[in-house]
């Protein structure tokens, strides 16, 4: 990601922030002295767009506009630098639906707040001030260079967690994505009192799951073998998704995306799994043309459940898109 832009106070950034498919944890009981460990992959059609300009005070509009303020805030307060915008939210990543999107606005509004004010922060450092990767640093890692990730879980004196792997997915391999607008995955209090709850997870467990990614998923993907990846992953999924059924309901958090799911494994998709809490729900699927088939058959199938979406996604190589722009510009 290219970060010397212009910053002199008559220009306007623009952030474009991706979401994020997490795909499961490795080691949540961290046993050998790291928790977590995670694998996702950034997504190319769901986004965070907003644009900063200079501004007496911040201020935000547009939908997560509250969320821009407050992390506009946080952000000015940890820098020590009064660095106040107006905050332009054209889109957003649903909220509370597994897809990064606290992270991916915060870490928008800080690298635009950076390049506005020509502070000259990473996307690392911005992510330690406003004290995002608390478990999971995949948002942080796709926002920062884009790719299927793995990272290092969280050590003792880890402020991030570490990259260990990244890697492209193959161009012509789609995600079906299944949405439920009534449902919302575990967050905020709610989210930390459930991990607080759940019993310790075997040792033996994340050892397998470790052996599993290693050993067949990532050598996998590397050899474009999408059954043997997408296997990896299913398997990632049952694992994590039964330790976290307790607090979520079951392995996933919307019986309607899980029955959706089970209608496209039945039919050849493979990697079936749900992104973090949910309740999104995806799968794998070699090409663009049977990805467009099965589309249309779940499509029709679900028809009567007004509260589905599905939609067709592609893996994202690069980290967020970041510009900027003459104030009396009207390029968008």
């Amino acid at each position: 990601m290219t970060m010397d832009f212009p910053t002199a106070p008559n220009h306007r950034v623009r952030v474009m922030a991706p979401a994020r498919l997490h795909m499961g944890f490795l080691d949540i009981g961290g046993s050998l002295g790291r928790r977590f460990g995670s694998i996702g992959v950034g997504i190319n059609e769901i986004a965070t767009r907003l644009s900063l300009e200079p501004a007496p005070q911040s201020t935000a509009t547009g939908p997560g506009a509250e969320r821009a303020v407050a992390a506009a805030q946080k952000f000015a307060h940890a820098t020590g630098r009064p660095c106040p915008a107006t905050i332009h939210i054209e889109q957003a990543i649903p909220g509370h639906a597994g897809l990064g999107s606290g992270t991916q606005l915060a870490l928008a509004v800080g690298m635009g707040l950076s390049q506005l004010y020509g502070l000259g922060l990473g996307v690392r450092d911005i992510a330690a001030l406003i004290e995002r990767g608390a478990r999971s640093g995949i948002g942080i890692a796709v926002f920062e260079q884009g790719g299927l990730v793995v990272d290092g879980g969280r050590g003792e004196h880890t402020s991030i967690p570490p990259v260990l792997a990244r890697m492209d997915m193959p161009a012509d391999w789609r995600f079906l994505l299944i949405l439920d607008d009534r449902a919302q995955g575990l967050h905020g209090v709610a989210e930390i009192e459930a991990f607080r709850a759940l019993p310790p997870f075997p040792a033996e467990e994340a050892a397998r799951l470790c052996h599993w990614l290693l050993m067949k998923g990532l050598p996998a993907l590397a050899e474009r073998d999408i059954a043997g990846f997408g296997a990896v992953v299913a398997e990632l999924q049952r694992a994590v998704g039964d330790y976290f059924a307790p607090a979520q309901g079951g392995r996933f958090t919307s019986p309607e995306v899980s029955a959706a799911l089970d209608f496209l494994a039945a039919r050849g998709a493979v990697g079936i799994g749900q992104s973090s809490w949910g309740p999104t729900g995806f799968c794998l699927v070699e090409n663009a043309a049977r990805a467009e088939a099965l589309l249309a058959e779940v499509q029709a199938r679900f028809a009567h459940h007004g509260e589905l979406r599905f939609l067709l996604g592609t893996a994202r190589s690069h980290g967020a898109d970041i510009s900027v722009e003459p104030l009396d510009s009207t390029a968008r």
